[in-house]
C-alpha cells in the first residue's frame, strides 16, 4: 500500500476542487430522504408504506432520467445539460411539500427525473484527469467524501424536519441544489480528454476506439441479412434501420460492462436492504434514537476501507468485493442491540466505498470516452435499482421474519450475484482461445 498517493492526488488543483465541489452538490439530497419520509408520515399525516411509495417513485424517476442527463453531457456539454436540472430542482421541491399527498407522488416522480447528475458528472470528470493507479485513488477519495456527506445530511434533515418544519426543509434542498448546480456550472469540470485541465486527447487509441465500434456497429445489419429469409421481405429494411440505429447507440455495451453494471445493483441492493434492517432492528429494541451511532460506525467503516483500497498497487474485482460484503453482512442478523449492530456493521461497512470505487474505475476502463457519461449514467440507474430493489426485499423478511431477516435476505442476494459474476467469468476464460 502506497498512502501518499493521496497527498499526491490532493495536489492537484482541478481535482481537489472537483470532490469538494461534488460534497458541496451532494449535501442537500444526503438531507432530503429523511426529511421527505418525515413529510408523509408527520405532516401528511400517512404511513411508512406510503413514504416508501413517495421514495420508490423518487428512486425510478432516477434510474430513468440518469442515462438521459449523461448522453445530454456526452452531446451538449456539462454547463447546457445542467440547466434543466437546476431550474427544476427549485421549482419542483418548492412546489412539492405543498401539495397533498397524490400530487406529491406525481412530483417524486418528476422531481427525480431532473435530479442533478451530480454522481456521473464527477466521476466523468475525474475519469478525464487522471489515470492509471491515480483514478482508482481518486474514485475512492469520491466514495468517501461521499460516505462522510451521508454521516452528516440525514441528522441535518432531522433537525430541520423536528425543528423546524419539513416544507421549509424540502424547499431549502430544492434552492440549496439548484445553487450547488450553478457552482458546478461555474466550475465547468472538464468532461472529455483535450478540454482545459484533463488529460490530453488519445489520437491512435481513439482511431482504434472508433474502429472497434464500426465494426460492432455494422453487427446487426449482418444479423438482419442472416435472417432475411425468415421474414417478409417489407420488413427486412425497417429492421435494418431500427438494428442499424439501436447498434450505433450502444455499441459501448459488452458484457464485462453488464458485469459490471450487474455489481452496483447488487450493491445498491445490499446497502438499502442493510439500512432498513438496521431502522427495524432498533426500532425492536425501542432504541431509534441511536440511529445514527450505528450509521457512523457503518460509514467510518466505509471511509477506512476505501482508504485502504485507495492505496492498494493492484485493483481487486468488483465481484469478489460484492460477494465479501454480502457474506459479512449476514452476520448482523445476530445482532441484539446498538453495540452489537454497530459492532457487526464495521466487516461489511469496510467494503461498502471499494465496491463502488472498483465498479466505477471499471466502467472507465471499458467504455469509450465519448459515451462515457452515458455510461456512468446507466451505472447510476443500475446502484438506484438496487436501492430500489433491497428495501422492499428486506421489509418483506423483516415482516415475515424479524429484523434478522433483512439481513439475511441482502446479503445472501449480493453474495449470490458476486458467485455468479465469478463463475460466469471462469466459464468464459475457459472458452476463450487460447493464442
Amino acid at each position: 500500500m502506497n498512502f501518499a498517493v493521496y497527498l499526491e492526488l490532493l495536489r492537484i488543483v482541478p481535482v481537489r476542487r472537483l470532490l469538494l465541489v461534488g460534497m458541496v452538490a451532494r449535501f442537500p439530497h444526503s438531507a432530503a430522504g429523511v426529511l421527505l419520509t418525515l413529510h408523509v408520515v408527520q405532516t401528511l399525516d400517512r404511513g411508512y408504506a406510503a413514504a416508501g411509495t413517495v421514495a420508490a417513485l423518487v428512486t425510478i424517476g432516477i434510474a430513468v432520467g440518469a442515462p438521459w442527463r449523461g448522453r445530454r453531457v456526452d452531446s451538449v456539454g456539462l454547463r447546457r445539460a445542467l440547466i434543466p436540472s437546476i431550474i427544476a430542482e427549485a421549482v419542483i421541491w418548492s412546489i412539492a411539500p405543498r401539495l397533498p399527498y397524490e400530487w406529491l407522488l406525481l412530483a417524486a416522480l418528476v422531481g427525480g427525473l431532473f435530479t442533478l447528475p451530480v454522481f456521473s458528472v464527477v466521476r466523468q470528470s475525474l475519469g478525464v484527469l487522471v489515470e492509471g493507479q491515480s483514478r482508482r485513488t481518486a474514485f475512492t477519495l469520491d466514495a468517501i467524501s461521499t460516505e462522510t456527506i451521508f454521516m452528516v445530511g440525514p441528522a441535518v434533515g432531522i433537525v430541520l424536519a423536528t425543528q423546524v418544519s419539513t416544507v421549509l426543509g424540502l424547499t431549502l434542498v430544492g434552492f440549496a441544489t439548484a445553487a450547488a448546480g450553478i457552482l458546478l456550472m461555474i466550475y465547468n469540470p472538464p468532461t472529455r480528454t483535450g478540454q482545459p485541465g484533463a488529460l490530453p486527447a488519445p489520437s491512435d487509441a481513439e482511431d482504434q476506439a472508433m474502429a472497434v465500434e464500426s465494426v460492432v456497429a455494422a453487427a446487426p445489419a449482418r444479423v438482419n441479412e442472416a435472417s432475411a429469409e425468415l421474414m417478409p421481405r417489407a420488413a427486412v429494411p425497417m429492421l435494418r434501420r431500427v438494428g442499424g440505429r439501436v447498434g450505433s447507440r450502444f455499441t459501448w455495451v459488452t458484457i464485462p460492462l453488464a458485469v459490471v453494471m450487474a455489481v452496483a445493483a447488487g450493491a445498491g441492493l445490499a446497502l438499502s436492504g442493510t439500512e432498513v434492517g438496521i431502522i427495524a432492528t432498533l426500532e425492536h429494541t425501542g432504541r431509534e434514537e441511536q440511529l445514527g451511532l450505528v450509521f457512523a460506525a457503518w460509514c467510518a467503516a466505509s471511509i477506512v476501507g476505501g482508504l485502504l483500497y485507495g492505496a492498494l498497487h493492484k485493483p481487486i474485482s468488483p465481484l469478489v468485493l460484492l460477494l465479501g460484503m454480502g457474506v459479512l453482512t449476514i452476520p448482523m442478523a445476530f445482532a441484539t442491540d446498538t453495540l452489537s449492530l454497530s459492532l457487526l456493521s464495521i466487516a461489511p461497512g469496510l467494503l461498502c466505498a471499494p465496491v463502488l470505487s472498483a465498479a466505477s474505475e471499471k466502467v472507465a476502463d471499458l467504455v469509450p470516452e465519448k459515451r462515457r457519461g452515458e455510461a456512468m449514467g446507466w451505472y447510476g440507474s443500475a446502484l438506484t435499482s438496487g436501492v430500489a430493489v433491497g428495501a422492499p426485499l428486506a421489509g418483506v423478511l423483516i415482516d415475515t421474519a424479524g429484523p434478522w431477516g433483512g439481513f439475511v435476505a441482502v446479503g445472501v442476494a449480493a453474495a449470490l450475484i458476486g458467485t455468479a459474476g465469478l463463475a460466469a467469468q471462469q466459464v468464459r476464460r475457459r472458452r476463450a482461445p487460447v493464442g
